[in-house]
């Protein structure tokens, strides 16, 4: 089997009436680009009808995988599930709500061909086009929060429309929450990390899974995790060897 230039990954919490859209807007993109690419959709336990929908587009695309969890494990589970059954060059993480823009898949493409290791969507110059302002709000404060504690200077932290090189999956050991640090991590293993500006839609269908309660408080614990692996990190280089000949 060839390996495709390209994974797109997507966690999947009742999103039914999303899906069919995600996939024309992704067909969209990739088709008129000659973008050689899989699609991979991970069921996170849905109660509504999204597997059913997932089964539909597989039967529909043969580029179309589906996943499907025993019950609701989170979105970084869901993300880590994508990932590792990515067979692509690159793999890319996106929200299935269609706030990601598929249109920006080439923009990704184009930085990562420029030999950088991961390139993190950022949505700081386009928020106040798909959120309301308690939305906006929370996540420039929690933005801020996140880089203050943990010295880095992502801008947008929060936006999971992210796209890195297929080795950097092997690298990536995720706990539950820390899908949100997946820059900082790679950046902790020596991979480069750069930022490019992506379209921020508004949700067509459903409900959002997050909430001031996750963005400032519920995920302030895995900020203080970061911290504190980042603060224990090694740090040593060898300068020379000698011995082990014969």
């Amino acid at each position: 089997m060839n390996q495709p230039t390209l994974s797109i990954c997507v966690p999947v919490y009742n999103e039914a009436e999303n899906l069919p859209l995600l996939h024309e807007a992704i067909c969209k993109v990739i088709d008129p680009n000659g973008i050689d690419a899989e699609l991979i959709l991970v069921d996170d336990g849905s109660t509504d009808d999204s597997w059913k929908v997932i089964e539909s587009l597989v039967q529909k695309d043969p580029r179309v995988r589906g996943v499907k969890f025993k019950f609701n494990c989170g979105e970084t589970a869901a993300s880590d599930a994508g990932l590792r059954a990515a067979r692509g060059k690159y793999v890319m993480t996106m929200d299935a709500d269609l706030q990601n823009a598929p249109a920006d898949i080439p923009a990704f493409l184009k930085a990562l061909e420029t030999g950088v290791d991961c390139v993190c969507g950022t949505r700081v110059a386009t928020r106040g086009q798909g959120d309301d302002f308690v939305r906006v709000a929370s996540s420039r404060i929690a933005n801020w929060v996140r880089n203050k504690l943990s010295n880095e200077t992502i801008s947008d932290a929060g936006c999971t429309y992210r796209a890195f090189k297929r080795e950097c999956v092997d690298k990536l050991k995720l706990y539950r929450g820390l899908h949100r640090f997946i820059p900082t991590l790679l950046k902790m293993e020596g991979y480069t990390v750069t930022e490019i500006p992506v379209t921020n839609n508004p949700r067509l269908y459903g409900e959002s899974k997050y909430g001031v309660w996750n963005r400032l408080f519920k995920s302030f614990r895995d900020l203080l995790a970061i911290r504190w692996m980042k603060s224990r990190l090694l740090g040593y280089r060898i300068e020379t060897e000698a011995g082990g000949g014969r």
